[in-house]
């Protein structure tokens, strides 16, 4: 995927978003020319996975708002070593105090088998099919650069989707019946609640996130495997935060989750 034009470039910005992760520093400005399409984007994205080489655990899912060349969501891999399960405790998530951090409540799900291979299409049965469990949790978004979020979807796809983390919290009794889309989530920053609604506003929901993951990854012929997680996108938003911040997302069901978030 991405234009034969934009290869070198592509590869000079995934070597820089790397390099600014691993020294836990800022970039005061995007490192390079801004990719002008999202194949594009995603040539910059697999770069940077093959230059942090790092096991992928999972992949975050989030809405492309408008959409753009018809397209409403995108995605970013989560790194094997940056997924914590919370057992009941509160865990010291990392952003990049340089950057931009937030904190979004969402539905995690879980691959149980891998799609079919040479299947490039899915519908959302197709999707539930491959997957063995959902639960709630905490998706970190963090960057080394401030302005992510501000200068379009190729910026946030090209730098990870803007992933630094998952905690992943308690499990979905029954979920295939017990109808959690229409749950109600809250998130709380510092004993406020600082957002609120349910996964009903979220397109077509966590498995529509998932069917598009699905045939996204059949496009780059990245492969799938069971145990991966799909950080499904963010219910009640995307709300920044800061070192010291202390965050809980409350679901319906009785189930929540929580962190501190801690510079990297």
């Amino acid at each position: 995927m991405g234009s034969v034009q934009f290869a070198d470039e592509a590869r000079r910005i995934a070597e820089s978003f790397v390099e600014a992760r691993r020294a836990r520093r800022g970039l005061p400005d995007y490192p390079g020319a801004i990719p002008p399409a999202l194949d594009d984007a995603y040539a910059v994205q697999d770069f940077a996975i093959g230059f942090d080489g790092r096991r992928v655990g999972g992949w975050k899912v989030g809405r492309i708002n408008p959409p753009r060349d018809g397209i409403d969501r995108l995605a970013g891999p989560i790194f094997t070593d940056s997924i914590y399960p919370a057992d009941g405790a509160s865990l010291a998530m990392p952003v990049f105090a340089e950057g931009f951090g937030a904190a979004e409540a969402e539905y995690l799900l879980r691959f149980g088998k891998a799609p079919p291979a040479g299947k490039r299409s899915f519908t959302e049965d197709e999707a539930a099919e491959l997957i063995d469990a959902v639960h709630v949790g905490i998706e970190i978004a963090s960057s080394p650069l401030p302005t992510i979020n501000e200068l379009g979807p190729t910026v946030t796809i090209s730098d990870f989707g803007n992933n630094n983390g998952l905690v992943i919290g308690p499990a979905i009794p029954d979920w295939r019946s017990v109808g959690f889309k229409a749950w109600p989530v809250e998130l709380l920053i510092n004993d406020e609640q600082i957002g609120a609604a349910t996964a009903e506003t979220m397109l077509d929901g966590p498995m529509g996130a998932v069917r598009f993951l699905l045939e996204l990854m059949a496009a780059r012929g990245i492969a799938l495997e069971p145990g991966q997680w799909v950080s499904s996108g963010a219910v009640t938003g995307v709300h920044q935060v800061k070192p010291g911040d202390a965050v809980v997302a409350r679901f319906g069901g009785g189930l929540e989750t929580r962190c501190t978030i801690s510079a990297a």
